[in-house]
């Protein structure tokens, strides 16, 4: 299938996107810094840079587009029509490194709690479920 956007035009659109400071991720920071909660980010020396690390907790939190690391039954976790082999493989290895950083996080002795950005619609909800998480610390 061929793509609707000119080549330029998608690298543009492709150059846009951001790996820090991602709507869902200011959510989530938002909700927590109303809940009292105070987090470092993207910690250098933790496997996979997280997107928040709470220490004080021993917890991290891992803010994941549903697009880019493949959110299981997404609505917006779709495939695009072109060039379906570089998505493919794109997507594969963004799932593998997910699971090598969230195994050797673990292994250290973090716990890890993966936020899909389809969840940080409900600011209610991801308050609800980011004390339960960070409430089993103590």
């Amino acid at each position: 299938m061929v793509d609707r956007i000119s080549r330029e035009h998608r690298s543009w659109n492709m150059s846009r996107i951001r790996s820090r400071d991602t709507n869902p991720e200011l959510t989530v920071r938002s909700v927590l810094h109303r809940l009292g909660y105070r987090f470092r980010l993207h910690k250098h020396t933790l496997p996979g840079k997280p997107d928040i690390v709470l220490p004080k907790h021993h917890a991290v939190l891992l803010v994941h587009g549903c697009f880019w690391h493949r959110h299981p039954r997404c609505q917006f976790a779709y495939s695009p029509k072109s060039n379906q082999a570089f998505w493919m493989t794109k997507f594969s290895q963004n799932i593998a490194r997910d699971v090598r950083n969230k195994r050797a996080l673990r292994k250290m002795g973090w716990r890890v709690l993966v936020i899909w950005e389809c969840q940080t619609t409900d600011s209610i909800t991801l308050a609800r479920r980011l004390q339960r998480f960070l409430s089993l610390a103590k």
